[in-house]
């Protein structure tokens, strides 16, 4: 008997729950760009900061860690069935945050002002607004 080929979802269905959900995907893609983006505010100058930035002033490691964790973003878009137009821009996004981010202090500068994640899920949430109305969430 011939050996199975392994299913790489299996793995992704075991450890998340309602993967595919489009309800969930959202609330998986904001939690995960919050910590990248906004997850504290620096005192005196009121500017949120996440670990993208904070992670990325460790050279080259850091920038492949957050590289990492913004590509899981676009991973959770190909799962939604998102156009390859839009992967293929939020791949963007996120090849200009690697690129200029691994420049030292430059790159420093550059990851606290360009929010790569930010920009990749306002793409995903445009889509999810008018293919998936249902999980639109209104903040109050």
């Amino acid at each position: 008997m011939a050996p199975s080929t392994p299913n790489p979802d299996a793995i992704f269905d075991a450890l998340i729950q309602n993967r595919r959900d489009p309800a969930s995907l959202r609330k998986r893609v904001e939690t995960l760009e919050m910590l990248l983006e906004r997850s504290f505010v620096i005192p005196g100058i009121n500017r949120p900061v996440g670990l993208d930035a904070i992670v990325g002033l460790v050279p080259v490691v850091g920038d492949v860690i957050t590289a990492t964790m913004g590509a899981y973003i676009i991973w959770e878009a190909r799962n939604l069935g998102m156009p390859k137009w839009k992967i293929w821009r939020m791949i963007g996004n996120l090849g200009v945050d690697t690129a200029l981010g691994a420049v030292p202090l430059v790159g420093d500068a550059f990851d606290f002002l360009f929010r790569s994640n930010t920009r990749n899920l306002k793409i995903i949430k445009k889509h999810l607004d008018k293919h998936h109305p249902g999980t639109i969430i209104i903040d109050q």
